[in-house]
């Protein structure tokens, strides 16, 4: 009657001991979220890589040849006139002297970024040239491929035979922002300036 009892008893425990394991194996498995289309992703720390840092280096990479000194070439005014020797010019009464801009990349992006966005416009541009019917989605995959993160591409949409989209390029207290449009031989890339803090907010520019 004893040994009887005695392995009666057990069974409990033991189903008790298998329960506990089960719960733990399925709480371990619960680590992985599941997204709105039911596929289970990794938590944010197994994910490998950290875009931000290698998005700055290619940024670095891009600048390692524009010195901080280079200034930005302001627009030209015209041709210089050459006056005879010892003539006195004397400006027409109704000559209008040229307004310098006020605002723009000319005079808000500092040497660094003036200097960097030609050549963030170049190689875009020649990316994008042979894209043959540029949807949205095929112009991101090659942004990402020249090292662009999602998080730096803004207002990505398609017009039509064109997708346009803004890059927001600020580093190290810069405002250089891209505004790009896709659209095969006709793609063009050009700088504005974005907010010197806060959020990027695509298309409030007044300058492209």
């Amino acid at each position: 009657m004893t040994s009887t009892f005695a392995r009666s008893s057990r069974r409990p425990q033991l189903t008790l001991v298998i329960t506990t394991l089960a719960a733990l194996t399925l709480g371990a498995c619960g680590t992985e979220k599941t997204n709105a289309g039911g596929e289970q992703t990794k938590p944010a720390d197994a994910v490998g890589g950290q875009p931000d840092a290698a998005f700055t280096a290619m940024l670095d990479k891009i600048a390692q040849s524009c010195p901080p000194s280079a200034p930005p070439e302001a627009p030209p005014t015209g041709p210089a006139e050459t006056l005879p020797s010892g003539s006195v010019e004397t400006p027409p009464s109704d000559a209008i002297e040229p307004i310098a801009p006020t605002a723009g990349p000319e005079v808000e992006l500092n040497a660094r970024d003036w200097c960097a966005s030609s050549l963030h416009e170049e190689r875009i541009a020649q990316a994008l040239w042979d894209l043959v019917e540029p949807t949205p989605t095929k112009v991101r995959a090659i942004l990402n491929d020249l090292g662009y993160v999602d998080e730096r591409i803004h207002d990505l949409k398609q017009s039509g035979a064109t997708t346009r989209f803004f890059l927001d390029l600020r580093d190290k207290g810069g405002r250089l922002c891209l505004e790009g449009s896709a659209a095969g031989e006709k793609t063009v890339v050009d700088k504005c300036v974005a907010p010197a803090t806060g959020p990027f907010t695509a298309g409030e520019q007044p300058w492209h």
